[in-house]
């Protein structure tokens, strides 16, 4: 019998065994992908040298290509095969991330950023197609469930155990923890995991090239992109600015990584409920909610110093344990950003899925990221200029000022946030006017039929 059959012929919460070994395998990739993205920019200004502008730029193209890439990567994987895909993608994530820790010259850490790339690029379309061809239409809902719960395990872990390596031995470091989690992935996919069949009707990437080019003539879709764009801008903060941020206006021992964490966390609690609170609601109302609250994310953690002035450095909370303002400020920005991803990823997939011609859901569907690209690029450039301004690397301070002429470079930090709250309050006041304009379209369109 073959895996397709076992995934036909079971159903409720039975899957066959690869789908449990791709998802331990999608474990360690997410452990070691959150582990190493939480720290990047980190690495590329204190270990490799890199300016923050230069950090901005290298990382921003980094993380921009890594959203676009899949397509054609799923297109490359559809004809070599899973087992090969995996183990061809899990190799090359391992020599990335190693080399990523032994190597911190400029030249070569682009060279094996790129040899990341290329292997991170392979594993969605990879993991995700193995969970669709082993499970079947009466249990593929739970299988993606459970495939969604192991992702957020995955980032919520790596960024847990990161700090300790981060403090304990050195942030270069983190590239080998990410480089034996994605060595276990590989050992997985060599000796256990069994082949699956290949898609005989599987794309090329002359067909993914054709349905970009399809994507960008229907403007509803583009349009949307970009506005979505700028809830993502703000979203990717969590990692092009925050880290660096946070370290900088409270020393080394702070734990960003941890912060980053309650974004997941909010995620996995809420995101049934408002889905499922919201499933009435058309696809662009639902964002637009999303997007009205996205400003007060960034400006909660703008509110930071003002609320210093007021508490101290200290603020008690009910008088069981004490938090820096900045640690609480980040704590309920992030947990906000969380909200709005709540309301808007879903909805927008649902929304992109159904700009689709019929038959070609699955090759639209590997751009439904393309906001991500956007965002990303924009985002982490906009990041390395704006944290050069306001919070900048200490080490390009003057040698042998005192800590009360350090401090005077730090102290408006906190305006970097108030360009992100303009970026999210456009992007939403964009989005209420492409609603109305889109739905008196319609109301035309179904009047005259």
């Amino acid at each position: 019998m073959t895996v397709n059959e076992t995934a036909v012929s079971q159903e409720s919460w039975k899957f066959p065994r690869e789908f449990w070994l791709a998802n331990v395998m999608e474990l360690c990739e997410r452990a070691a992908y959150y582990g190493f993205f939480i720290v990047l920019t980190l690495y590329l200004t204190d270990i490799v040298g890199f300016t923050d502008k230069e950090t901005g730029v290298v990382a921003g193209v980094f993380f921009a290509l890594l959203y676009f890439l899949p397509p054609f990567v799923g297109a490359i994987s559809d004809k070599i095969g899973f087992k090969n895909g995996l183990m061809l993608a899990f190799t090359l994530l391992t020599i990335g991330y190693f080399f990523l820790g032994v190597f911190h010259t400029k030249i070569l850490v682009i060279l094996f950023l790129t040899v990341v790339l290329v292997g991170a690029s392979f594993i969605k379309p990879l993991i995700t197609g193995t969970v669709a061809k082993t499970s079947n239409e009466a249990n593929k809902a739970r299988a993606f469930s459970l495939f969604y719960w192991v992702v957020n395990i995955g980032a919520f872990s790596g960024k847990t155990f990161v700090p300790y390596i981060r403090q304990g031995v050195g942030v270069e470091y983190v590239n080998f923890f990410s480089a034996g989690m994605s060595l276990l992935a590989l050992i997985l996919a060599a000796l256990i995991f069994k082949p699956l069949d290949r898609e005989e009707d599987g794309k090329t990437v002359k067909d993914v090239v054709t349905a970009l080019k399809k994507i960008f003539t229907a403007p509803r879709l583009i349009i949307l992109t970009v506005i979505v764009s700028g809830f993502w801008i703000i979203q990717h903060q969590l990692y092009a600015t925050m880290p660096k941020y946070v370290i900088r206006l409270l020393g080394e021992q702070a734990r960003p990584e941890w912060l980053a964490n309650v974004n997941p966390a909010v995620v996995v609690i809420f995101v049934v409920l408002i889905t499922q609170w919201t499933k009435k609601w058309k696809a662009v109302s639902a964002i637009f909610a999303g997007m009205v609250i996205m400003p007060f994310s960034a400006l909660a953690m703008a509110m930071s110093s003002p609320l210093q002035a007021i508490t101290g450095t200290e603020v008690s909370m009910f008088g069981l344990f004490t938090m820096h303002p900045l640690t609480l400020m980040m704590i309920i920005g992030i947990g906000i950003q969380g909200l709005a991803e709540c309301f808007i990823s879903p909805r927008f997939l649902e929304y992109f899925a159904k700009q689709a011609p019929k038959g070609e859901e699955g090759t639209y569907m590997g751009f439904s990221h393309l906001h991500s690209f956007l965002s990303a690029l924009f985002g982490f450039i906009l990041s390395g200029f704006l944290l050069d301004a306001y919070c900048p690397d200490p080490n390009t301070l003057p040698a042998g000022i005192t800590e009360a002429q350090k401090a005077a470079y730090y102290v408006d930090a906190h305006l970097i946030w108030y360009y992100f709250v303009a970026i999210a309050s456009v992007a939403a006041v964009a989005l209420f006017i492409f609603r109305y304009v889109t739905n008196r379209i319609d109301e035309k369109a179904e009047a005259v039929s």
